[in-house]
């Protein structure tokens, strides 16, 4: 098996994670200890503590999806350029947010992470959404 087919299964079972819940996958996806770069600072988190931070946020957003644009993989690199999308439960106003997201990978697992979102309401008004986050960028 190559590394690129190897980091593609890592992304397919981690959009199962974020997309349905699978939280039972996230051993396999995330490393032992998480460190996360984004808009709450610098932090460390165990994998355990990274699967409760995503089911708080699919508790709040239950219909949140991850909407992925472009991507790229190497040996143990990974970036994606996205959205969040989601409906607010208590006014029934769409919501989102772009964003893009790069990934560190060690012993096929995500290890390090750097986010940066745009504001709320954000999108990428050129974009294509890809079918799953690890399809071939679509043709224009």
């Amino acid at each position: 098996m190559s590394n690129q087919s190897g980091i593609r299964d890592l992304f397919d079972r981690w959009e199962l994670v974020w997309l349905e819940g699978q939280y039972d996958l996230v051993p396999s996806c995330v490393g032992a200890h998480y460190v996360r770069h984004d808009e709450n600072g610098d932090r460390t988190v165990t994998r355990e503590a990274y699967a409760e931070e995503l089911a708080a946020i699919r508790q709040d957003r239950k219909d949140i999806r991850v909407v992925v644009y472009d991507h790229s993989f190497t040996y143990d690199r990974a970036w994606f350029r996205f959205s969040f999308k989601w409906i607010d439960t208590r006014t029934g106003e769409p919501h989102s947010r772009a964003g893009i997201q790069s990934y560190r990978i060690e012993g096929a697992r995500l290890v390090e992470t750097w986010i940066s979102m745009q504001p709320l309401g954000s999108t990428w008004g050129d974009a294509v959404a890809q079918e799953h986050w690890t399809s071939p960028r679509p043709i224009k």
